[in-house]
């Protein structure tokens, strides 16, 4: 987020009900609205990672994800964590209700492969998700379906992490 968005604030964790997380035929994240009933198991929801946006990272991140061609932003009422120290949130305790911003594209719904540049960009989320509070459990059942954890090292590992770097900071639709 600190490449994308350089002002932004980490402000705690949000679920996201009623949606699933997947990757799309793009190669990318989407969150999809679920068809699935409230009492589902496993329940249709997704975890993620809380910030405040200025005006100016706002307009960086609308850039970087192809707002309006690939994805639209909704408000969407969210369970909301807030973080109070540099400890996992605990989402044992009673969530907060707020609307926050979601980046939602509703063209591409179904599952597909991620690009390999973006594995390692997913993985780096990952490891902030996991110290952040989210649960494991979700990461492991829903998120490894799609991201495999990273065992690169080499070159080919460096060449897809300067990828990774390029299109996090610059949209480049493929």
């Amino acid at each position: 987020m600190r490449l994308r968005c350089p002002s932004s604030t980490y402000k705690g964790v949000g679920r996201l009900q009623n949606y699933s997380w997947i990757i799309n035929e793009r190669g990318y994240a989407n969150v999809v609205l679920s068809n699935a009933s409230p009492s589902s198991s496993p329940p249709e929801e997704v975890y993620g990672l809380i910030y405040s946006l200025e005006p100016s990272d706002e307009r960086s991140l609308d850039r970087n994800e192809g707002v309006p061609h690939v994805y639209g932003k909704k408000m969407i009422n969210i369970q909301y964590w807030p973080a109070t120290s540099d400890e996992p949130v605990d989402i044992s305790s009673k969530p907060e209700r707020k609307d926050m911003l979601v980046y939602v594209d509703y063209d591409r719904v179904k599952e597909a492969k991620p690009k390999q540049e973006y594995i390692h960009r997913m993985n780096e989320g990952i490891r902030d998700a996991l110290a952040a509070g989210v649960p494991k459990e979700y990461v492991a059942t829903i998120l490894r379906k799609f991201i495999p954890p990273e065992p690169m090292n080499g070159k080919d590992a460096e060449g897809t992490k300067q990828m990774a770097r390029k299109q996090a900071q610059s949209f480049e639709d493929e």
